[in-house]
């Protein structure tokens, strides 16, 4: 079994998970939670997860490591990047030390404890609006949910996958000036107003990862707002600029 069916599995597991719960609760899968009992901190559902980011009501923290985060995150998360035992001495550096600030943590989904363990040492230590979004990443993505990657994250990709498709949200003009070694060209404007009728996406697995970039990160995450309703669900999109990304390619 390769590591992405194994992933895969495991996100399925978790989707599973969720729908079990969802019916349970009779609420839709978006409206979710695993609903756990003897926790300190609550839950938030992924329709309430895309409301928090939306409106900016509560600083969301990616518990996971630098390396997970870099590979992809939800989208304005912050990565607190100390060892486990400077955790919460970071996040008190990060809100400024007001334990009232709003705080949604999450990892790799319902069976990590990552984000569990640092929910439990902040209410331990006085923070008093923490909760989390106990899902995680496998079931965000699962559902849709936007995946920013860092450029480390980027460049592993581009260097060792050799299965994964790369999309240039430029325009075609732009595109045609340079681009990287491989990508194809989706100009966001042309997808979104169906000028562009049919992408190359892999028809042959729906699980491959797919890899989006642009101008900038604004650019590049309309086209993976887009491909967030098609059934392409490993999609994540470079929260950077274009010359960022060439001068790294270049460098290589």
């Amino acid at each position: 079994m390769t590591i992405r069916t194994f992933v895969y599995l495991a996100a399925v597991a978790s989707l599973f998970a969720v729908v079990a719960s969802a019916h349970a609760e009779d609420v839709s899968i978006f409206q979710a939670t695993l609903a756990e009992t003897g926790q300190k901190s609550g839950e938030v559902s992924t329709e309430q997860m895309r409301r928090i980011l939306a409106d900016g009501s509560a600083i969301v923290l990616d518990t996971r490591t630098r390396a997970e985060f870099d590979a992809g995150h939800i989208p304005d998360a912050r990565i607190l990047d100390v060892a486990p035992g400077a955790q919460v001495a970071a996040v008190l550096q990060l809100v400024s030390g007001d334990k009232a600030k709003a705080l949604v943590l999450y990892c790799n989904g319902p069976y990590c404890r990552a984000s569990r363990r640092l929910a439990d040492r902040l209410i331990g230590v006085g923070f008093g609006n923490v909760r989390r979004y106990q899902l995680g990443i496998p079931v965000w993505r699962a559902l849709g949910g936007p995946t920013a990657v860092e450029l480390s994250g980027f460049m592993r990709v581009f260097g060792h996958d050799k299965t994964a498709v790369f999309f240039d949200a430029r325009s075609a003009d732009e595109f045609a000036k340079g681009s990287l070694p491989d990508a194809q060209s989706a100009p966001v404007e042309d997808v979104i107003s169906g000028k562009l009728k049919k992408m190359a996406l892999p028809e042959d697995d729906f699980n491959r990862r797919i890899v989006l970039f642009g101008r900038d990160a604004t650019q590049s995450r309309q086209l993976a707002e887009v491909l967030s309703k098609r059934p392409w669900h490993n999609v994540a999109y470079f929260a950077g600029t274009y010359e960022a990304l060439a001068a790294a390619v270049r460098a290589k």
